[in-house]
């Protein structure tokens, strides 16, 4: 998946563990999705880029419906200890390289929507006129979250071996509106998932008092 990371934006991310879907069934919507954008583009040049993002909206609603429905590998996150090392995680960066707004753990994967914000500001919370040295972009977060969680979680596990899907999903967040429909599908996802009632009552997300 292609991804648009621009410097201290807001982000929804999806990573999920690497035996989470068959990769039969994802490559097969990948190619989907990828044939429907390159239709997409001869018939909508002029306004292809709105439509394509139309398009990348549809094929996460099926992937995410996939490993909701249809939970498929170990799915080592609904351990109580493991979700808590992606969770210790996600709090360790918090303020250093990004303010964690919310997050979900899934059996299977992890929702997080975070704003990259901070490390563009000053002290005096005013922003910089250039991007510091030390800025650290998503790519490298995720990195850093992935990579500390997964040699946790395999010690604990006394397992070997990669242990998230190496890919992951991102869209960039635009406006308030989009940030508050996002927010509302993390919470929501353990619903619909079909896990708890409430979502108050699924132990594995976090949402920061605003």
């Amino acid at each position: 998946m292609p991804h648009i990371q621009p410097v201290g934006a807001l982000y929804f991310v999806t990573f999920r563990l690497g035996d989470s879907l068959p990769q039969p069934i994802f490559k097969k919507m990948k190619d989907e999705m990828e044939q429907n954008i390159l239709k997409i583009k001869k018939e909508f040049p002029r306004n292809f880029k709105e439509k394509v993002n139309i398009e990348k909206k549809r094929f996460f609603g099926k992937f995410e419906h996939q490993l909701d429905s249809h939970p498929y590998g170990n799915c080592y996150l609904k351990r109580p200890d493991v979700a808590a090392i992606v969770s210790e995680k996600l709090q360790e960066y918090d303020g250093v390289h990004y303010e964690l707004c919310a997050y979900c753990i899934m059996p299977n994967h992890v929702h997080v929507l975070f704003d990259f914000t901070p490390q563009v500001l000053h002290k005096d919370l005013t922003y910089m006129d250039e991007v510091p040295e030390t800025y650290l972009p998503l790519c490298k977060v995720m990195q850093l979250i992935k990579g500390g969680s997964s040699f946790s979680i395999n010690r604990l596990l006394g397992r070997k071996g990669t242990l998230w899907q190496r890919d992951y999903f991102d869209y960039y967040v635009r406006n308030h509106k989009e940030f508050n429909n996002i927010l509302i599908y993390i919470l929501e996802n353990p619903v619909k998932a079909g896990f708890v009632k409430e979502r108050e009552h699924w132990p594995f997300s976090f949402v920061k008092a605003w």
